[in-house]
């Protein structure tokens, strides 16, 4: 019943934007921790951004810091990836993933995952 449905995602030149959002269903996003975290061919999930559960503080990934902003509308029940100044590298499939009492942004503490975003960044 737990959903996460990912959209944003595409085919951008270096040095441009992209917004990926999150919509969830099944629960709230009140109270819980949620990220996204991203996958590049040939290399392993990563956390890119999350909102802890405690209280509400983000992370980044030092790759991504300066560039990429987190943010949810709770009235909406969706998450936000803002990103900008997208190089290359940021190539990759991007996912939402979410679970209660989460602190950390480590692929292994969640358990609810979106279906993914390809975000492909031209040279």
């Amino acid at each position: 019943q737990v959903q996460l449905v990912e959209s944003g995602g595409g085919l951008v030149q270096t040095g441009g934007s992209l917004r990926l959002s999150c919509a969830a269903s099944g629960f709230f996003l009140d109270n819980i921790g949620i990220g996204w975290f991203r996958q590049a061919p040939g290399k392993e999930r990563e956390g890119v951004s999350c909102i802890s559960s405690s209280d509400g503080s983000t992370y980044y990934a030092d790759s991504v810091k300066g560039r990429f902003t987190i943010s949810r509308d709770n009235a909406k029940n969706t998450v936000y990836l803002q990103m900008n100044s997208l190089k290359p590298e940021d190539t990759a499939v991007y996912y939402c993933a979410t679970d209660l009492r989460v602190t950390g942004c480590h692929p292994w503490e969640y358990d609810y995952w979106g279906q993914g975003t390809q975000v492909t960044v031209s040279s």
